[in-house]
């Protein structure tokens, strides 16, 4: 397998540096604040009610208008990231994260606070990609998972924290609306520090990274940017059908689906579905350790895009418990993003990678919204709720047969690497 000899060759540099771990908590930190920030508006929704008299398109909006630049900058973010660097586009976006946190907590007038969202958007996208690219740089293809999986693990912290700020910051909450969104602020200026952090080590720190900083200074082959080979595109469509099914299910439908169609409170509704969540904090880095140390990548994937259509033929056609269904999509939402993130970065070359990154990004945030609207649809057509509980079914069966789509990506991936094109993602290197 000559690609594998290849892959093996482009083992980066700062993978056995002792500072990789150090480099890996400053990018949990600098992408922790970001989910927190993201999330702050869901604590304050009923206070910018009561207090600003906000309707429900008015919260819809200060949620939905983060996406926006997330559609329309994903490629370029991706594009910058190779021309600049990963740690550099990490330290702007961070910089952005916190001017737009901070127009959102100023919050008066209205429009004031959509831009301050819309501009902390433009950070989202970016840090994200940016801060796998980089640790691709710092981590050997022997540990790129597990510090893959730790990192997006200690990501969710921050959306935990956001959720559960109501209690542990609760006398902030007793001021009113303001004071969480400046709290929001705090944790970006914290998450700005440790990208801030990240970039000095970086720089001074990784082997390879003054020749890095010569490359990005070569002009972007623009013909060839999107020239990648089949095992790109076929990973490339499972992470983005896998999110077309997993997100617009769980975040948008799921709870009421719970409700209405097995009888469940809003209280046991939203517990059954945060464990998926939950759940997924402590597995992820544990099936980022076994693909180190087993190999198997894309034979991983196709177990774990295999639990989505069989997750949906219970929840539909059997009587099982709940908790059937809820562990398995965990298991599953814990396995795949442990393994298809470091999979990315083995199959892209790394000067590539920020490129091929954001493509992802952009066509992930275009399939989500089209599942979304496509499920919400379905269900309006077939008069899904309370009182017609058989309505769903029409939902089901899209998200099912959408799940089979993403099943069928990870089979070719896995039938590709199991060739002499392959990348070497089903030999073990821990």
């Amino acid at each position: 397998m000559s690609q594998i000899a290849a892959g093996s060759a482009a083992i980066r540099g700062g993978g056995a540096s002792p500072l990789r771990w150090w480099v890996l908590v400053l990018a949990a930190i600098a992408v922790s604040s970001s989910y927190y920030e993201s999330d702050v508006i869901g604590p304050i929704a009923d206070l910018l009610h009561r207090q600003r008299g906000f309707g429900q398109s008015q919260l819809g909006m200060l949620n939905g208008v983060i996406s926006i630049p997330n559609v329309a900058l994903a490629l370029l973010n991706g594009i910058l990231i190779d021309r600049f660097g990963p740690a550099r586009v990490a330290l702007w976006s961070a910089a952005i994260g916190v001017l737009g946190a901070a127009l959102t907590a100023l919050g008066s007038p209205y429009p004031l606070m959509v831009l301050g969202r819309f501009i902390f958007g433009i950070s989202e996208g970016a840090i994200f990609i940016a801060l796998v690219a980089a640790l691709a740089q710092w981590f050997s293809r022997s540990g790129i998972a597990l510090a893959t999986a730790l990192y997006l693990s200690l990501a969710r912290v921050g959306s935990y924290a956001v959720d559960t700020s109501t209690a542990w910051a609760h006398p902030l909450y007793e001021r009113g609306w303001q004071a969480p969104l400046w709290l929001g602020t705090a944790v970006t200026v914290a998450g700005f520090a440790a990208a801030a952090l990240f970039y000095r080590l970086d720089r001074r720190q990784r082997p390879g990274a003054r020749s890095d900083d010569r490359r990005a200074r070569e002009r972007v082959d623009w013909a060839g940017v999107l020239r990648f080979d089949r095992s790109y595109w076929y990973i490339l469509g499972l992470h983005v059908l896998y999110a077309a099914v997993f997100f617009p299910f769980r975040t948008t439908y799921a709870i009421e689906y719970f409700q209405h169609v097995k009888g469940l409170t809003l209280q046991q509704a939203g517990l059954a579905n945060s464990w998926v969540f939950f759940a997924a904090i402590f597995a992820t880095p544990f099936f980022g350790l076994l693909a180190d140390r087993i190999g198997h990548r894309a034979l991983m994937l196709v177990f774990g895009a295999l639990l989505l259509p069989v997750t949906f033929i219970v929840l539909g056609l059997t009587n099982l418990n709940l908790w059937v269904s809820t562990v398995m999509m965990g298991i599953s939402f814990s396995l795949v993003p442990a393994v298809i993130w470091p999979a990315t970065t083995l199959i892209v070359e790394p000067r590539r990678l920020g490129t091929a990154l954001g493509l992802i990004t952009l066509i992930q945030a275009l399939g989500m919204a089209a599942s979304n609207l496509a499920a919400g649809w379905i269900a309006d057509m077939t008069g899904a709720g309370a009182d017609n509980p058989g309505g769903y079914a029409g939902m089901l069966w899209f998200f099912f047969l959408l799940s089979l789509t993403a099943l069928a990506s990870a089979l070719l991936l896995w039938r590709r690497e199991r060739s002499p094109e392959g990348h070497g993602l089903e030999v073990a290197v821990g």
